[in-house]
């Protein structure tokens, strides 16, 4: 069948839709009904199904063929360290850690909180939780006291489980500190915390509450899998808000299951036994979704990398990953090519690798201008593929689905929307915007399985902050337009939609325009207050390394370039070279924090930057552009 016969299907007939598709995952016992929609807008998947995401995962493999075959792969250029797993190896690792757990008393419906670096313990962790029926809720190791105290306080863990240390490229990040320090500021106090001592810092331990990984292991009894109700949570996922409780996205175990495996074969075109590498971090949606669960229920091998793009220890570290594990397929950021290109424009490291067996290269997180995509495809020769999706949603929206039928590329666009997802673009009334026309990007209920179906113990939240807007839609917060072919193109968050005398104006847009300039690597375009205007658009951009030209002829010709592509009416007048962008951890540039310091407006440092540092830089080339604007 072709994809527009599978989309066509999947909308017009969803439970026969879903319902083969989950046939293809190994239940205990077989749902009631495919799609449960006698309490709308609380959609609910499988319901009356039971099932382990755990056994699925692992066991199921373990029995049928796959014991000897890689699992999982840890790869630590911080610490030269390469550990691999074999089924059979991971399984027993997760089943006698989930026996850790039972003895402390966590059992089905108990939340555990996972405060760990980029290690397989912690990978092992959430199967362990998956295998008893605990909920997991990872929290990006390194988190700020602060934060991870009110996501203590949202979740009421019974257990904790951390490390003592993460590694960053030039400096060791105690975890035990911060986790103490956020014990004693939250209300909720969990009974026990498990902690990985780390060769590179000893955590203190205290007493009564604290115990060591593998002291805990040596002694404990393996545990099998507990069946669980397909509608029943196996994570909650924090966003990073800004501002009040940080929403906690409650993950099922049926529908995730399903939607995971299926994407695996149809979006990805990866088939069971070869090597799926996302280069992710576990405390981010891509990490739950495709370095520890997806590749495992499809029995591939996952890589878990704990390192960087560039930096641990050149730009040559993707393509050594490649090359020395034979990955076929790999999943990541733009920002982290971005940086690989900023650093390396030539791809000169490239030759010191064989990629003879990569076979696709997924990029999301974040829009991909085309300068990264053609450069990306240029330099591996393999198909790139832009691709968009949400914490919320748990896997693609848009995507090109080479699995299925491999559609025309066309850059800036994350193709088409995949089985399930009935995108609309709207406007403020609810109307249905022309072909090429920008608005808002709405998801028609019900979504389809394995997206969100509420907020953690917050019903009404997930009401006023997700189906308020659009009624009977799902709001994405994304801003965009649908093209004559039925492709998607996502332009920017909607709050990055600026009106500039009366006109909307896409920031993306210009971004796409900017990034097209030979000397630059990154950028970012943020609309600013301006009296006579209302906004206007200010750029910042960051070169290439190398380039050797004065930054005024640069900002004079990115200025030319937006007038002759998208015209006068954009306004663009003001842009400045910088060394970096701020960022979070997982590459998205804070565009609207740069406009809260631009507009003289307070602002909250965001929990999830990469480094704080970054700020004051921007903070100074803005006063150097005059802004706030005291005019």
């Amino acid at each position: 069948m072709t994809y527009s016969d599978i989309y066509k299907r999947s909308i017009e007939d969803p439970n026969g839709f879903w319902g083969e598709v989950a046939e293809d995952v190994q239940w205990y016992k077989k749902w009631d009904k495919v799609l449960d929609d006698s309490n709308p807008p609380f959609y609910r998947w499988f319901s009356g199904g039971e099932l382990n995401s755990c056994y699925n995962a692992l066991d199921y493999h373990v029995e049928n063929g796959r014991a000897d075959q890689l699992a999982l792969i840890y790869d630590s250029p911080v610490t030269d360290t390469v550990r691999k797993y074999t089924y059979t190896e991971l399984r027993d690792e997760v089943a006698k850690f989930a026996g850790v757990l039972a003895s402390k008393g966590v059992s089905k419906g108990d939340r555990v909180i996972v405060y760990m670096p980029m290690v397989a313990e912690a990978a092992i962790a959430m199967l362990a939780c998956a295998r008893i029926g605990a909920i997991h809720s990872v929290v990006f190791g390194g988190f700020a006291a602060k934060e991870l105290a009110t996501r203590i306080d949202d979740a009421e863990p019974k257990a904790i489980v951390s490390a003592s240390c993460g590694i960053e490229p030039n400096r060791i990040v105690e975890y035990k500190p911060l986790l103490d320090e956020a014990i004693e500021i939250a209300d909720h106090k969990p009974g026990t915390c498990v902690i990985l001592q780390r060769p590179q810092v000893t955590a203190s331990m205290v007493d009564g509450r604290d115990i060591d990984w593998e002291q805990a292991v040596a002694s404990a009894e393996p545990v099998d899998c507990v069946p669980v109700a397909a509608t029943d949570p196996l994570y909650i996922l924090y966003t990073s808000g800004t501002t009040g409780v940080p929403k906690g996205v409650v993950r099922d175990n049926g529908g995730h299951l399903v939607a995971l495996k299926w994407s695996m074969s149809n979006c990805y075109d990866v088939k069971p036994g070869e090597v799926y590498w996302a280069a992710s971090d576990v405390g981010w949606v891509v990490g739950h979704s495709y370095i520890v669960y997806a590749p495992l229920f499809h029995g591939c091998t996952t890589i878990l990398y704990e390192g960087k793009p560039v930096g641990t220890p050149d730009p040559g570290a993707f393509w050594r990953v490649i090359s020395d594990h034979g990955v076929n397929v790999l999943f990541t950021a733009p920002t982290a090519f971005r940086a690989i290109k900023r650093d390396d424009p030539n791809a000169e490291y490239l030759k010191n690798y064989n990629l003879d067996g990569f076979r696709a290269l997924f990029l999301a997180g974040e829009r991909c201008d085309s300068a990264t995509l053609h450069w990306a495809k240029e330099k591996l020769n393999v198909p790139v593929i832009d691709h968009w999706w949400q914490t919320e949603t748990g896997w693609p929206v848009g995507c090109n689905p080479i699995g299925i039928e491999v559609l025309p590329v066309k850059p800036g666009s994350c193709a088409t929307p995949l089985p399930g997802y009935d995108i609309k673009v709207l406007d403020e009334s609810l109307n249905e915007m022309p072909a090429g026309d920008i608005g808002g990007i709405a998801i028609k209920l019900p979504l389809p399985p394995g997206t969100l179906p509420t907020l953690w113990q917050n019903d009404e939240g997930y009401k006023r902050s997700y189906l308020s807007q659009y009624d009977g839609y799902y709001t994405t917060a994304d801003a965009g337009f649908i093209d004559e072919d039925g492709y998607l193109w996502i332009m920017s968050r909607t709050d990055d939609i600026i009106n500039v005398a009366g006109h909307r104006l896409s920031t993306g847009g210009m971004e796409e325009v900017i990034s097209d300039h030979a000397d630059v690597a990154e950028c970012a375009v943020v609309g600013v207050a301006d009296k006579l205007k209302g906004e206007i658009p200010v750029g910042f951009v960051v070169l290439k390394s190398g380039v050797d030209r004065p930054d005024e002829d640069i900002v004079k010709e990115i200025v030319q370039m937006i007038r002759g592509k998208i015209g006068p009416v954009a306004s663009f007048k003001i842009a400045t070279v910088v060394k970096r962008l701020p960022k979070t951890r997982s590459g998205k540039v804070l565009r609207g924090t740069i406009k809260k310091i631009a507009d003289g407006n307070e602002y909250k440092v965001p929990a999830t930057i990469d480094d704080p540092v970054i700020l004051s830089e921007i903070t100074s080339d803005l006063e150097t552009l005059g802004y706030p604007n005291k005019g």
